[in-house]
């Protein structure tokens, strides 16, 4: 990331991002500040140890991109978070986390930028240059959602050991945020650490695991038919088996899914029961 631009043959100074980092802990402020310094581009403008002290900075100085600790007494990151993306023009928040699976999960379905402690060198450059692209979306509804959807699922977990269901997640393409019904996926497909959602006519990636995002789903209306692979169930209409002794699943719109040997009794017993 550069300092400088060239406008007209000259170079003209591009402002720096301004980072204020909040935890509890001075240590973690120390190590998260001492790493962002590598970064041309990015500054620390200023570093608070509690929620509170982060909305009395935030005040007086707005800031584009909060680091935010999660855990933290008296008042957690994420009631903090809360009421930031409440305001008109929130900052961007990259939320810190040291063991707390439910909400890196949350975070993680719903796209939010996150850092478990301890982190690497190449994964901060990563949640940088993501943060970085969302200081231009942090006032898209989308985005505001998902960070409330983010939150309300680790309450969620929390409290039930088992969230519910999603019934939307909020992904994040090239200039956009999109939120994305649950209802209105078809079939899910592995990509990597992606997963393609198939909405018929059209496909998005979204930056999820798909076993991640299988937790976070309703089994009563998906179900895993490859290891690469979740479908609706209601859609799937008939079974075809392939010329070299593979399946594949049909589903309406003539949409074919590949079914593993693993799960084709499973899919069998599925139709078996529709046409009861």
């Amino acid at each position: 990331m550069s300092n400088n631009a060239v406008i007209d043959g000259t170079k003209a100074a591009v402002p720096a991002i301004r980072a204020l980092l909040v935890d509890d802990e001075k240590l973690a402020r120390s190590n998260l500040r001492h790493a962002l310094s590598d970064f041309p581009g990015w500054q620390v403008v200023s570093e608070c140890a509690s929620a509170a002290a982060a909305r009395a900075a935030l005040s007086v100085m707005p800031v584009d991109v909060v680091f935010l600790d999660v855990q933290m007494p008296e008042e957690t990151g994420l009631s903090l978070a809360r009421k930031l993306v409440a305001d008109e023009s929130p900052p961007v928040i990259v939320f810190v986390t040291a063991y707390d699976h439910y909400a890196i999960e949350a975070f993680e379905v719903h796209a939010l930028d996150y850092l478990q402690k301890p982190f690497d060198d190449a994964r901060l450059a990563q949640t940088l240059t993501r943060a970085a692209e969302l200081i231009a979306l942090r006032q898209s509804p989308s985005w505001r959602e998902a960070v409330s959807d983010a939150m309300r699922s680790v309450d969620d977990a929390r409290q039930s050991r088992q969230g519910a269901p999603l019934t939307r997640v909020c992904v994040r393409s090239v200039g956009k945020v999109e939120t994305v019904p649950i209802e209105s996926v078809r079939w899910i497909a592995s990509a990597g650490n992606y997963v393609e959602l198939h909405l018929g006519t059209r496909s998005v990636l979204h930056r999820v695991p798909l076993s991640q995002l299988e937790k976070h789903l309703d089994p009563a209306e998906f179900m895993r038919v490859h290891r690469t692979a979740l479908v609706r169930r209601k859609l799937i209409s008939g079974i075809q088996v392939t010329g070299d002794g593979t399946y594949r699943a049909i589903l309406a719109q003539d949409e074919q899914v590949p079914v593993s040997e693993r799960y084709i009794a499973a899919v069998r017993e599925l139709l078996e029961q529709d046409s009861i």
